[in-house]
Parts: structure tokens; sequence; C-alpha cells
């Protein structure tokens, strides 16, 4: 069994001899190198820096954190995996890890028992074969309940900063805001040791090292202490000793602490540093979650504002906006229940969803696992009009290029006769002549220029394309149907259905036509109300 940290061998080692079993140790940190053993427990690098000593045939191997495991061939993780299974080909890859999604770089496994595809075929892990949600552990009492208070008048304000796509936040970013900042801190620090007057142990996540040591200085010397990721080994070892022992309360910290870190007598976890990563988020609090006796809850002091929810499940795509929470939306075509990132009401009515397409997957007629091909959004190609992802550069189908929408708007912004709106807002109107019903949709810049398209909705062909031209690529909940029989119906539910980002018109006689409209954009040009440095 393979972990990245020494701590982490020997806590793995020690609850495994609990059972009453044996096992070796090859760990240089922990000064043993035993491998002849049935059961070993190593560090990765201990072990990928000693191949030669692994010449049995192991039929599991096991790797505790394995979300750290990297892509490249020539990490320590693939030279060991790489090992093994050419001594033993039908070796089998277990892995172990309480974030098995990581920002940037996505899920590390294809597909989840429950029946639903997470990452795709390149991922490391086939399948997940078994999950505990964090509810679930408190619940049965194998975890402490955590108690979150959010700090709203004495809190750090990090909305301004931008995070990176591994959904953390650049240094240098988080030393400018905190400066801007810095009167805080003190009364953050008085109010952490007010609350810490009937805790145990405290661990404070720090924003960055400048951060952490001004945190420092403002406990008492002797009752607190801070390990960063340039704190030597030896001293490192022998701090954590020494706050697992409780001779001081305060550990203060800047990421090297979230994992392969066991002191369960923390039951104070005050968190000053922003993130966007719901897994680091839970990682950070489950340090503080462990059972130890006469311990019957776990206080979450939150000083950044972070949005997230302890028990919400992972989405698997960043959250965006800070009151987008996960919601469940049935596939039309499968009825798998899929998890995305959404808006609801007050009830819990869904009134908008970010999802793209289906996660359930099924055996075809020859055993082999698909992922249901249904899309929430797509863009259909102008060759053989199937759909695709939003973000596809080449036809799934007939393998046409797609047309790139920054180059499609810098074309049209060339043409004399064609009109490119940065569209802010649309509006609605319906009537009925002698041809029958019909609805007008005016697209408006944020200038104050227009543009109108008009559907008939008198035959049910007329219906039908108002569905699929209309409906299907301005609607917040796709995948939802939207009940309407009449216009009047759908001016009424205006607020279910969204306007472009961008839409392009070309001159048709005396009247703009509608050619295009461009929506979820992300590229070159300006979105209407966008700030950009």
């Amino acid at each position: 069994m393979l972990a990245h940290v020494k701590e982490l061998v020997a806590q793995n080692h020690a609850k495994y001899c609990a059972l009453g079993l044996e096992a070796d140790i090859f760990a240089a940190g922990l000064k043993r190198k035993e491998s002849q053993g049935k059961v070993v427990f190593g560090s990765v690098q201990s072990v990928a820096r000693n191949l030669d000593a692994f010449q049995e045939e192991f039929s599991l191997l096991i790797v505790d954190e394995c979300h750290r495991i990297g892509d490249a061939e020539d990490s320590q993780y693939q030279q060991i995996l790489t090992h093994l299974s050419k001594v033993n080909p039908h070796l089998r890859l277990l892995g172990l890890t309480a974030t098995p999604f990581r920002l940037g770089k996505g899920w590390i496994y294809q597909f989840h028992y429950h029946g639903m595809v997470r990452g795709n075929e390149n991922a490391l892990f086939r399948d997940c074969i078994y999950e505990l949600p964090l509810r679930y552990m408190i619940k049965h009492g194998y975890l402490t309940p955590p108690e979150r208070l959010d700090m709203p008048v004495v809190q750090y304000d990090f909305s301004r900063l931008q995070a990176q796509s591994n959904g953390l936040f650049s240094e240098a970013d988080l030393n400018r805001e905190l400066k801007k900042q810095q009167r805080i801190t003190p009364h953050i620090i008085s109010q952490i040791m007010e609350f810490a007057q009937t805790r145990k142990g405290v661990m404070i996540f720090a924003a960055t090292v400048e951060h952490a040591k001004e945190i420092v200085g403002l406990l008492a010397a002797d009752d607190a202490a801070l390990i960063t990721g340039d704190t030597p080994g030896p001293e490192r070892d022998a701090l954590i000793d020494d706050f697992k022992a409780q001779r001081f309360r305060y550990l203060v910290n800047v990421s090297v602490l979230t994992t392969g870190f066991d002191a369960p007598h923390v039951d104070l976890i005050a968190i000053l540093r922003p993130t966007e990563s719901v897994s680091l988020y839970q990682q950070i609090v489950g340090r503080g979650l462990r059972l130890a006796p006469g311990k019957t809850d776990c206080l979450i002091l939150d000083y950044a504002g972070n949005p997230h929810d302890l028990y919400a499940p992972e989405v698997g795509s960043p959250k965006g906006k800070s009151d987008n929470v996960p919601v469940q939306v049935f596939c039309p075509a499968c009825g798998f229940a899929n998890t995305f990132w959404g808006k609801t009401t007050t009830d819990g009515t869904l009134i908008e969803h970010f999802g793209r397409r289906c996660q359930g997957w099924f055996d075809d007629d020859d055993g082999h696992r698909e992922q249901c091909d249904f899309r929430f959004r797509f863009k259909n190609c102008p060759q053989c009009n199937a759909e695709n992802d939003i973000a596809a550069r080449r036809c799934r189908e007939c393998d046409a290029i797609l047309v790139d929408p920054d180059d499609m708007l810098k074309a049209a912004l060339r043409l004399k006769d064609a009109l490119v709106l940065r569209c802010s807002g649309m509006t609605m109107q319906h009537g009925q002549d002698e041809k029958g019903e019909w609805l007008k949709i005016t697209y408006y810049d944020e200038d104050g220029a227009d543009v109108s398209e008009r559907f008939r909705l008198h035959t049910p062909a007329q219906r039908t394309a108002f569905e699929q031209l209309f409906i299907r690529p301005h609607t917040r909940t796709p995948g939802v149907p939207l009940r309407w029989i009449t216009a009047a119906d759908i001016v009424a539910q205006q607020a279910l259905l969204r306007h472009p980002d961008f839409v392009v018109a070309r001159m048709k006689g005396q009247y703009w036509q509608v050619r295009e409209k461009v929506f979820d954009y992300e590229g070159r040009f300006r979105r209407a109300h966008e700030l950009r440095g």
C-alpha cells in the first residue's frame, strides 16, 4: 500500500496491525526498508527508488490519496505501477481518496457504480466501486459532526480575486488583497481565541506564508506553531508530535496539512483562505472530524466567505456564481438523474441549470459501456445538423470543422450588410392575424440597437420548428419541458428563457433578418455589461 508521506504510511500500518495482522514497512523516513512480507506499506519515494527490492508477485497495489497520481509516464507512481505490472501482468490497482475530482484535472475514474459517467476513457481508474458520503459517515457515528459558523461581520473579502484552473488563488494576488485588509486579521484572531477557550486543538488554515507568519505573531508564543512547505522535516515532525500530545493549542499551516494528517483531538478549524475547490474545502474541514474521547463536535469558523456546502455532492465542474447549487435533472432520453450546478427558487423549483451532456451510461449489445448521447446544451453542425458539445471544434458525426464563434463574429463585423448585437436582453410580444398566432422576439444591444424575429405558431410544423429553433437553445432548464399551448404561455414564462450573448443579422430587402445567435460564449470579444481589463 502506497502513501505520499511517511505520516500516512505509519498511520495506515498502525491501523492494519491493530487488527492483529502483520505487515512490513518500506519508508526511508521511518528508517525501515522491509519488502518480503505478504503486505507492505511503503512511501512512494522510497519504493520508486528501490524497485529491485520488489521482485515478488504482488496481486494488489493500493494507493492512498490516489488523486495525486500524475499522468506523466515517468512519475514515481507510474514507475512503480509499470514495474509491478511487469512482475505480475494480472496486478490490480485500487485507489483510495476523498477527492476523486480535482479542478483543473477532472475526474480520476470513468464510471461510477451508480450508473453515471464521470471522466473519459483516459482516466487512470475505470470504475468507482464504492463511495461513502460525508453525511452518511457523520450520521452513523464514524465522524464527528461539524458545527459551521460563517463570520459575516468580521471576515476577509476575496470576491475581487480570480481563481486559477485548479480552484486556488495565486499567492501574489492573495498577499496584495490581504495587505488592503490587514486591519481585519487581529480582530479575526481575537475572535478565534475566544471560541478556542473551551477547545482542545485548533488548526488555522492561512492564505499565504506571509499571512501565516502574521497570524502566529498574534498568538501566544508558547501556545502556537507554524508549519509551511519550507519547514524542515525533523522540525515538522517534532511540531506535529507536540501538537498531537496537546503541548500547544494552535497549529497554523499553509496548504500542507490538508491530507496525511491525523490529530483526532482537533475540535476547531479556522479557515482564513479562499478556495473554489469543494474537494479542498472538504479536506480542510475533514481535519477536525476524527473521533476522539469526549469530543462531541468540531467548530468550523470560515473567515474567507467560502460558499461551499460541506454535504453537497461533487458536481464535477466549477461552481460559477456563489448562488449556484447542485440540482437534479432527469435525462429525457434515458431517464438518468443527473447532478448539475443550477439555480432554484426558495421552494426548490428549478429555474436554471448548466449541464451539457447526460452523465448516464448503459451496456450496448456487445457488452461495452456507452455514455448516453443526450445533450442539454449543444451546437448544431451546419453540414449534418448533428448536436455537438458547445466547445467542440469538429462534428462528432461527419467530422466537419465547426464554425468558431470568434471567427464568425469577426467576419460578420467586416460585412457592410451585417448587424452584430452584443445582446443585453430581449422582449416578447404575441398576437394573431389572418394567418394565425405569432410570437415576436426583440433582441437589444447594450447601446439600444435592436433586431427582431417572428415565429408563426399555427400549424404543427410551425410549432415543432419553434421548439427546435427557439425553445431548445433559449431555455434555462434544458431537458425540462416548457409547458405551453399559446404564445401567451411563452411570454408568461420568459423568466425561464435566456437571451443570446451575440446576435448576427443580415439585411434582406429593407429588414434585418436574424441569421446566427451565439450562446455560452467564451472568447476574445466582450459580452454585454462585461468588464475586461
